[in-house]
């Protein structure tokens, strides 16, 4: 398939104007520009398994909590059904709670589908909130397993995002992963805060900040760079692909170093008001 781009400009003449036509092959540069975009699709289907792959006992703590509890309210439901004088309204009780347990267990099964899942990016309007709330809830065990103190400070009126879910995912997950291992070998205080805030012309900003070992001394300039990494095992492209996701969106990702310690990192992403703000006209290509 040939792909050409047209553009057109009126010359004047002294008989009336006349159009020019200028037709342009541009199928290699198309075919350059998709196989880019699926490598970088490819890639940060990799860096998402990895992450998932660090997560596994986290995860597995995650799961065991409704599973366990739904099989103690099922002995508890059949033992209230098996008395002499069988209650039932307790049984009936027992039985909603492990409807309840079941129903939470499905859905960190979902979220971990759904972070798995391989598939074109799909846009839509997204609740950064609940994003950040989804990733918290996966992390959660990690979180405690490092004595780690989490803390949310989410506005309730910044603006929804135009973007993909599970790349935004991939964002928060690995600022937040991040920020954990960060932590690990600190004494002391070992807290992550992540805030959302409304900010001026329909975008808003989102911090994540920790008590950590903060930023690479004499490197920080380098955090974003491909295969750079300060982890024994790392492999160096979760920030690098979270910046690619988050500038994809029209947005901006940096980070700071906080006093005493720490690191903070900061995402500004345009509300979905803003994208849809007339911009200049493309020129027309065909196929």
């Amino acid at each position: 398939m040939i792909r050409v781009r047209e553009t057109a400009k009126a010359v004047p003449r002294g008989g009336g104007p006349i159009v020019l036509i200028a037709c342009e092959d541009i199928t290699e540069q198309k075919m350059a520009e998709e196989a880019l975009r699926q490598a970088q699709m490819d890639l940060a289907h990799v860096n998402r398994v990895n992450t998932m792959g660090e997560l596994t006992a986290s995860l597995a703590h995650e799961l065991n909590q409704p599973i366990s509890a739904a099989v103690n309210n099922a002995s508890a439901c059949v033992l209230w059904l098996t008395r002499e004088r069988p209650n039932l309204e307790k049984a009936r009780d027992a039985a909603a709670r492990i409807v309840r347990d079941g129903r939470r267990a499905g859905d960190i099964i979902g979220r971990i589908r759904l972070f798995f899942k391989r598939d074109e990016p799909k846009r839509g309007l997204v609740d950064v909130n609940e994003v950040i709330r989804e990733m918290l809830l996966l992390l959660r065990g990690q979180a405690k397993q490092h004595s780690v103190s989490v803390r949310t400070e989410l506005a309730e009126d910044i603006p929804r995002v135009m973007g993909d879910q599970v790349q935004l995912q991939q964002v928060f997950m690995n600022l937040m992963v991040n920020s954990i291992d960060a932590l690990k070998e600190v004494e002391g205080r070992r807290e992550l805060v992540i805030r959302s805030q409304p900010m001026e012309d329909e975008q808003l900003l989102v911090s994540v900040s920790d008590t950590g070992v903060g930023l690479p001394p004499h490197q920080a300039d380098q955090i974003f760079n491909a295969f750079f990494t300060t982890k024994p095992k790392g492999i160096g492209m979760g920030l690098r692909i979270s910046c690619t996701i988050v500038e994809s969106h029209g947005g901006r990702l940096w980070a700071s170093d906080n006093a005493p310690r720490g690191a903070s990192f900061y995402i500004t992403l345009p509300g979905a008001a803003k994208l849809r703000e007339p911009g200049p006209k493309p020129s027309h290509e065909k196929a």
